[in-house]
């Protein structure tokens, strides 16, 4: 953002002087910043004595301002415009920057997601680390706009992937509580951090050179950190890496002081892993119906999330003509965002947190066109809680990806959800340019598509307190709505319709259905198959944490079925 600093020319050096061609802009009289009108025609009209008022502008001919232009800096004392005068006739390569350094960032999210997940989390996350840096510093270096924008690419290339790969590490290296920690605050507040420091070091730092080099170099000082971070013992495991993984592990206990059991991995099946779950691809995302339905719903719902957080942060803008002041309160407003996400996830199901979330930000934004240009306050307001709601949502959709999706294809997943979401942002500005045929268009079109996308993350599979998947048959037994409706056999007591505790409906026949997409008024419950609760039963922990009942599992009286 301050390294481009989209600014306009004040003008040639002729410009300046009062020859510039005069136009009308917004009703308003100016004069051009890309053109005048030619220099020897108007030094011999006033050669002959000629006054501005004896002549007729509109017939004398112009030419470009084939000496250049002066700046103001008034804001920036250089930027990447400035340095490759990309203005007048070359202004579309101001956007068109922006426009490789995403592609940038949607080509490493979808390929080097699947790169991860088969070589490992470790070496794409220092890899694209050192890429992103390296490539930000030299651009530092570049002797045209064609060189810039091509290292421009592959700095985007590295950006988003290195933030999944670490997203991910810590995932599956992490457990419980700590992991919600390392997902939402951990995660959260460091990105937070960075976008609340950038404007602030740019203020200091005008010249775009040394804003270039200031954030790239300090990306090198995490290399060394190669030695101390692991790698996934979820992903060894995936690949049959045993040994190794038990290692880890036992040097983790070590660390903890916590005795390692004999066998760390007792219930590991080599076969299941190293057999049926190599090689896959992102095209694995799309196999089945529930996992298809998991994927097509979180990627439309990172789309509408990139598209709503990059919309209203674009038009922070207005907030104040200060651009390092309205960058500073956008991001501002991101940290008590990951403080609610951090006790959100830590006590509420993750349906509820990304519906809640969604709605608020659709709502926020579809009350915009109701307020009266005299409460600009109130809609500042608003908008802010779409910025906060959208950011939250973001947090929420990189912790509940990664909860869904099972350790084979976790990466490609979040690789290809964040891909989906570069698209998103792409989007951002042109939905902002319907404000030129309806002033609250944007917010509208933003606003319904997060009501949407909150209506289809109702039919995503709950995640909380439950295991990260390992396999592609683990996920197959997330609850989608039919299995996790369904799966209780009901029964009628006392004229009350309930779920029973002592037997259910056959796990398998029910899921064979949830697979085909049956929902629950599709099917005569009456007629399923029933088995009992063989994967025995939870207790509930209100009255007694533990008794007799609990312990050697009779009397149903107070006991749920696992599912």
């Amino acid at each position: 953002m301050f390294s481009a600093g989209l600014q306009q020319p004040e003008g040639s050096p002729v410009q300046t002087q009062g020859r510039g061609r005069v136009g009308v802009v917004n009703s308003v009289e100016e004069r051009s910043r890309c053109s005048r009108y030619r220099l020897d025609v108007v030094m011999n009209l006033s050669a002959q004595g000629f006054a501005p008022g004896d002549v007729n502008l509109t017939e004398l001919q112009q030419e470009p301002c084939v000496d250049g232009w002066s700046y103001s800096k008034d804001i920036y004392q250089s930027t990447v415009v400035t340095e490759f005068d990309l203005v007048c006739k070359d202004q579309w390569k101001q956007p068109f920057t922006s426009t490789v350094y995403l592609i940038g960032i949607f080509v490493g999210s979808f390929f080097l997601g699947q790169i991860s997940d088969r070589f490992g989390r470790k070496p794409v996350f220092f890899t694209t680390i050192a890429v992103q840096a390296l490539f930000t510093f030299f651009q530092i270096f570049s002797t045209s706009w064609e060189m810039f924008v091509i290292l421009m690419f592959f700095t985007g290339l590295g950006n988003v992937a290195n933030y999944v790969a670490a997203y991910i590490l810590g995932a599956e290296t992490l457990l419980g509580k700590i992991r919600v920690l390392f997902l939402t605050l951990g995660v959260g507040m460091s990105f937070s951090t960075g976008y609340v420091m950038l404007p602030l070091i740019a203020y200091f730092l005008r010249d775009w050179k040394s804003l270039q080099m200031a954030v790239s170099l300090p990306g090198l000082l995490y290399l060394p950190l190669w030695w101390f971070i692991p790698e996934s013992p979820r992903w060894l495991l995936s690949q049959g890496r045993v040994e190794e993984a038990e290692a880890m592990m036992r040097k983790a206990s070590d660390m903890n002081k916590v005795k390692a059991p004999a066998v760390v991995f007792e219930n590991y099946n080599a076969e299941d892993y190293t057999k049926q779950e190599k090689h896959h691809t992102v095209l694995d995302l799309f196999k089945t119906s529930n996992i298809r339905n998991a994927s097509v719903t979180l990627c439309l719902l990172w789309l509408t999330v990139s598209a709503g957080y990059y919309g209203v942060s674009l038009n922070t803008s207005k907030l104040t003509p200060d651009p390092y002041l309205g960058c500073f309160l956008s991001a501002v407003v991101e940290i008590p965002a990951n403080f609610c996400v951090f006790f959100s996830l830590k006590y509420m199901s993750r349906r509820i947190c990304t519906v809640s979330a969604m709605v608020l930000a659709g709502v926020s934004l579809l009350l915009l066109p109701a307020v009266p240009p005299s409460l600009q306050w109130l809609s500042v307001t608003l908008e802010m809680i779409g910025k906060f709601s959208f950011a939250a949502s973001a947090n929420i959709q990189f912790a509940y990806t990664a909860e869904i999706f099972p350790t084979v294809l976790r990466n490609t997943a979040t690789g290809l959800c964040s891909a989906t979401a570069r698209l998103g942002s792409c989007l951002a500005p042109f939905i902002l340019q319907l404000s030129l045929y309806f002033t609250f268009l944007p917010p509208v079109v933003l606003g319904t598509m997060s009501v949407g996308s909150a209506i289809g993350a109702l039919f995503l599979p709950e995640t909380f307190r439950r295991p990260l998947p390992e396999t592609i048959e683990d996920m197959q037994q997330c609850k989608s709505v039919m299995h996790e409706t369904e799966v209780s056999l009901l029964q009628v007591e006392n004229g009350v319709e309930e779920r029973s505790r002592c037997s259910r409906y056959r796990l398998d026949v029910v899921m064979n259905l949830s697979a085909q997409g049956s929902a629950p008024g599709d099917v005569n419950l009456t007629e399923l198959q029933q088995e009992p609760c063989v994967d025995g039963w939870r207790y509930s922990k209100d009255i007694y944490q533990s008794t007799v009942v609990t312990e050697v599992g009779v009397g149903l009286g107070y006991a749920s079925h696992k599912t």
